[in-house]
């Protein structure tokens, strides 16, 4: 069913790890307009990595108005505005000037290290598991704020006077789309919310005894509303790129948009993101589960007045990065595609595995004393190999997780959903039928966390009347099956898990 007579299109920003990307999609779900930009990576000390919040608004601001101008769209055209966002990302900004105190500290970020191994040794880790569905880690917001309040001159007084204000790089493009310093509305979605450690999972609320145990002002906190508002979040500035005229009313962290543009709405649906790291979300309905396995419970999405839908996560840090490691630093491939082409032309790794632990082991591990490996070298081993070890690092990460899912939800996973960039390679994707030994199936539209995130905005505005309507837009695009036997299978595995023991303890943590 088409939308009534009005504006044909819904857009979204996804403001991600290395680039951001503007995307305008018809009422089918189809693409319409799409403009992306990289921003740079700032990594001034080891297990630092930053970015520039001043460079992301800017590369915002020019993707919408590139995107727009590409496909000759006005502002009336729009019927809707969502945001989706790299998740745990702290910005912590001036709110009188719009200057930010200091640079994003990104999610991969590990220097909160010591903050989280001293909530660890006491019992207000098992606090924060239970109230946040968290383990105290590197990887989550609380820890960064907590940082740049106590390293960066001048901003606890100014959080105290309320003039510093905190977000992930949801609210903080929020802000300035709504207006920045002249009236920009500071607000956040529970599923960002819920990657802070701040958050009650029960009541969606920031928890004082939570803020409590990392020092953070309450007012330094956006407001949080549900992922899909109907009232929106505010006007679009006047001065900005759609010219005030296009409502925000959507907001999903990434990996959660990409589970809603996957159409796992259902209870026991999944779908595994491969981006800069790799995202396994299992949607767990009205139920909040409890992990005994690594897994991370969070919220799935919030629509209206909706009760909210829950998940577990299986985050992994290094994934899509591991290749753009090959590229970078090692300069054994020149482009991200070469990756698939030099893997091809060997069989397998040689014996060798890559455990890409750069910041640490997120799930199911959690170990921020682990770091990068690649063991079982000898001298038969080309760059050919790595290449290929490498994407099975991918895989197997992967399989570590889906194996604890399945042990939290008892529902193994039967076929595995997957989108993001590293989908576009097609070895990678066979090997992860053969080390996971499911079908992998990918949609027509790959881009589902654009997708998921002007889904959201569009529900909000009756665009989409319903979530079935979003359901006839999926469409596979192209499946993967196994192809390897069970021993193969068992004893690529169990190399693996002997990689993974070498990386543990490397790094001293006090």
């Amino acid at each position: 069913m088409a939308p009534d007579a009005g504006p044909q299109y819904v857009a979204a920003v996804d403001q991600g790890t290395t680039s951001t990307r503007f995307m305008v999609f018809d009422h089918g779900g189809n693409e319409v307009a799409k403009h992306q930009l990289e921003h740079t990576q700032i990594m001034p000390k080891p297990g630092w990595v930053e970015h520039d919040p001043i460079e992301i608004w800017e590369r915002t601001r020019s993707v919408i108005q590139s995107g727009m101008r590409s496909a000759n769209l006005q502002a009336g055209d729009l019927a809707a505005l969502g945001i989706t966002n790299q998740r745990e990302t702290a910005v912590v900004w001036d709110k009188r000037t719009g200057r930010p105190y200091y640079n994003a500290i990104v999610w991969q970020d590990t220097r909160t290290d010591r903050i989280a191994a001293a909530l660890d040794r006491d019992e207000r880790g098992q606090v924060i598991r239970r109230k946040a569905g968290l383990p105290p880690a590197t990887y989550f917001s609380g820890g960064k704020i907590q940082w740049i309040l106590e390293n960066v001159e001048g901003v606890r007084e100014a959080a105290e006077a309320g003039h510093a204000v905190f977000g992930n790089t949801d609210s903080w493009l929020i802000w300035n789309l709504t207006g920045g310093v002249n009236g920009g509305v500071h607000v956040t979605d529970p599923t960002n919310a819920s990657r802070t450690m701040l958050m009650d999972l029960e009541t969606l609320r920031w928890d004082d005894e939570l803020l409590g145990f990392f020092g953070i002002p309450r007012a330094m906190l956006p407001e949080i509303k549900p992922s899909s508002c109907p009232e929106g979040y505010g006007p679009s500035g006047a001065d900005g790129p759609l010219g005030g005229e296009v409502p925000l009313t959507g907001i999903l962290g990434d990996q959660q948009a990409a589970m809603v543009g996957q159409v796992c709405f259902a209870p026991g649906e999944a779908k595994n993101t491969y981006g800069t790291g790799n995202f396994m979300l299992l949607n767990t309905g009205a139920e909040l589960v409890r992990s005994d396995n690594g897994l991370l419970t969070t919220v799935c999405y919030q629509f209206g007045d909706e009760q909210p839908v829950y998940a577990l996560e299986g985050s992994i840090a290094v994934t899509g990065s591991a290749v753009q490691w090959l590229r970078d630093q090692l300069g054994i491939i020149s482009g991200a595609s070469e990756s698939e082409s030099l893997a091809r032309q060997v069989e397998d790794s040689g014996g060798c595995y890559f455990v890409p632990a750069f910041s640490g082991l997120f799930a199911p591990y959690w170990r921020s004393d682990a770091r990068g490996a690649i063991v079982g070298l000898s001298r038969y081993n080309t760059n050919a190999h790595i290449a290929r070890a490498t994407l099975e690092s991918i895989c197997y990460q992967s399989k570590d997780v889906a194996d604890a899912m399945a042990q939290d939800s008892g529902v193994p996973v039967e076929v595995l959903k997957v989108d993001g960039g590293i989908t576009a390679n097609a070895l990678c994707m066979q090997l992860q039928a053969d080390i996971l030994g499911v079908p992998v199936s990918k949609p027509v539209v790959a881009e589902t966390t654009a997708l998921g995130a002007a889904y959201a905005a569009g529900l909000a505005v009756g665009f989409w009347k319903t979530t079935d309507e979003l359901r006839e837009n999926w469409n596979e695009g192209r499946r993967w099956t196994p192809s390897w036997d069970d021993t193969q299978r068992e004893d690529g595995y169990k190399g693996w898990r002997k990689a993974v023991e070498r990386t543990l303890g490397w790094v001293d943590v006090d």
